[in-house]
């Protein structure tokens, strides 16, 4: 039987189990021919109520558990996407419309996130700290318990798994809602790996559905973490609610990211990291690069460049092997994507390359010509549209690059030394010099500033102990303490 046998999981959820789900069914649709992959179990609320309980009650024997007991399990999930990799790109490509490099890149990274997590069990788990009094003082991490984990569909893979992962190997237990646009790729394939991993039930929930099972993920009374990865419209929302629930959201937001492009930088090199940096996925990526800010001197040589990327980048179905973008994920984005460049040619702007589109085939587009008050420029498009802009001095293409309400990821390409003196000057969670602004690694943290998110919550061993554990203070004296009452 392979792991992603239909048999199993079709129609049905994960909750101590695959059982059929109180919200019915949803279709998994394949959005480059629009042909049905097969359907998934659909939550209600009272799937998450129960989800969070047996959550609850299975965190406490989890985080009981040995440290290299939790590290086996996550170094087994690591060898299984390993394993089952070809079968779980094949999903990949076919229900989130990526190419399949994309799709290898996914299962890749999520072996390398199970590994990484591995280590974390046996990490210290404190500090021993001073006291002025004649006791013992330790400051010592403890898990927070119950981890709702809400994951996008551009990336469905890597944005789930880099939450469940260190969530579960610090002994905690998760709550998964993924995108309904990628329930399988995102949500399915987690739950089998871990299941196969060795996992004791309770401890992962598939919980698919709408905006309802959103917020009851996020309500749970039993939740004490929420890791979300989305639009920025949907994490103030999260915010607001954990908040006022007084729990804590790890928000990884939208970006509208620039590439500063430096007098004197290889032309060649510089468009084809752009064209990457744009296009990569359709656009759908929230590190893309969706501002190029160009020096005067390189600007039309640099248009004409990235227009002539544009314009020979193959565009179809992904299952071909031969294109380098697949479909826009469905007929809204595609709507969204199309206006704002449309929008943006009436007010005045002029597209280089590219703007057409053959059902949700998007030819990338490269567009100049336009004012920084411009949506197709201020906005995140996310899609394969590239704005390019160009600047005279320094002080100009940091201003540029800043005045956004964005602050994910940002590329410099040129000059190292004159980089870095920008990159000092840049307000980002991410700044990549002589790359472009698409990169993840699971040892990296990964964060943004202003709307892009509230800072670094995943990734790397620091950011992860922050993220899905509580310090705990805890002192211990020889003999019980005097006092004077």
């Amino acid at each position: 039987m392979s792991l992603l046998d239909s048999a199993l999981w079709e129609g049905k959820i994960y909750l101590n189990g695959w059982r059929a789900g109180g919200g019915g069914t949803g279709t998994s649709m394949e959005p480059a021919t629009g042909e049905q992959l097969g359907s998934y179990g659909v939550a209600s609320v009272a799937d998450v109520r129960e989800a969070a309980t047996a959550a609850a009650k299975a965190q406490k024997e989890w985080a009981a558990r040995n440290p290299e007991d939790r590290a086996a399990v996550l170094r087994r999930a690591g060898q299984l996407w390993e394993e089952h990799a070809a079968e779980v790109q094949d999903w990949i490509v076919r229900e989130s419309g990526g190419i399949p490099p994309k799709a290898g890149l996914e299962t890749h990274i999520a072996a390398n996130e199970c590994y990484d997590a591995s280590a974390l069990p046996s990490l210290p788990a404190g500090d021993v700290l001073t006291s002025n009094e004649n006791r013992w003082s330790f400051a010592r991490r403890r898990p927070v318990g119950v981890v709702s984990v809400i994951a996008p569909f551009n990336f469905p893979l890597i944005l789930s798994i880099r939450a469940v992962a260190p969530a579960l190997a610090l002994g905690n237990a998760v709550l998964l809602k993924p995108d309904p646009r990628t329930a399988v790729c995102g949500g399915v394939t987690v739950v089998r790996i871990f299941e196969e991993a060795g996992l004791p039930q309770g401890l992962l929930s598939l919980l698919p559905g709408g905006a309802d099972i959103g917020a009851a993920v996020v309500e749970a009374p039993e939740v004490r973490v929420i890791a979300f990865t989305g639009s920025t419209a949907a994490g103030r929302k999260i915010g607001e609610t954990a908040g006022r629930l007084l729990k804590r959201a790890h928000l990884e937001l939208g970006g509208n990211n620039a590439l500063i492009v430096l007098p004197g930088a290889d032309l060649a090199k510089a468009a084809s990291a752009a064209a990457f940096g744009s296009f990569m996925h359709q656009g759908q990526i929230c590190m893309a690069a969706g501002r190029h800010i160009v020096h005067e001197d390189i600007y039309d040589a640099y248009v004409a460049a990235l227009s002539e990327k544009a314009a020979h980048l193959p565009v179809g179905d992904p299952k071909s092997g031969t294109v380098a973008l697949g479909p826009v994920i469905d007929e809204r984005q595609l709507q969204r994507v199309d206006g704002i460049v449309q929008d943006a040619v009436h007010a005045g702007a002029r597209l280089a390359a590219g703007g057409t589109h053959d059902g949700r085939f998007y030819q990338p587009a490269v567009l100049v010509d336009l004012d920084t008050d411009s949506p197709a420029w201020k906005d995140e498009i996310f899609g394969p549209v590239a704005p390019v802009m160009k600047f005279s001095t320094v002080d100009e293409a940091v201003a540029l690059a800043n005045d956004n309400e964005y602050g994910l990821s940002i590329g410099i390409l040129g000059d190292v030394g004159l980089a870095m003196t920008i990159a000092d000057r840049l307000d980002s969670g991410k700044v990549h010099i002589n790359e472009q602004t698409v990169s993840d690694e699971a040892n990296s943290p990964f964060g943004g500033t202003k709307n892009s998110g509230n800072g670094s919550r995943i990734g790397g061993h620091h950011a992860n102990m922050e993220s899905f554990t509580e310090i705990q203070w805890l002192t211990m004296r020889p003999d019980i303490a005097p006092y004077p009452f």
